[in-house]
């Protein structure tokens, strides 16, 4: 099974750290990188265009928001999927993340499943296109 990569953009450590863990052991995923921070997941972005599959990003960060990263890439091509994975994920602001073209949210505290079914079922880039 081919390893999609996955750039995370998470403020805690701990969190990050039991992420990465879960998603390598039980997807077919290889975190690439990550960061704590708007900017700094935009500048690793910028210098990787095409280093990354799936982003998974918070939208409380360390410094700046996920919903920048969302704006960021919202025309991002279709076989690149972006998820929400946030213990925010209220109503109104899954719905922002919608329209900023997020694949999916989750909420960290009930919804871990839903992400790694969501991993787990990433497409080969070859195929990504016709799926989305």
């Amino acid at each position: 099974m081919p390893s999609r990569r996955v750039f995370i953009v998470e403020d805690s450590p701990v969190i990050r750290a039991n992420l990465i863990d879960t998603l390598e052991e039980l997807t077919p995923v290889s975190v690439v990188g990550w960061s704590d921070g708007e900017a700094g997941a935009l500048a690793w972005l910028a210098e990787h265009p095409d280093g990354w599959d799936l982003l998974i990003v918070d939208l409380f960060l360390k410094q700046g928001s996920g919903l920048g990263v969302l704006q960021a890439y919202k025309h991002r091509p279709p076989e690149r999927k972006l998820v929400v994975f946030s213990n925010y994920a209220t109503i109104d602001l899954r719905m922002k993340c919608m329209e900023l073209r997020a694949d999916a949210v989750f909420d960290k505290s009930n919804e871990i499943d839903g992400l790694i079914d969501f991993c787990s079922h990433l497409p080969d880039g070859a195929q990504a296109a016709s799926v989305a």
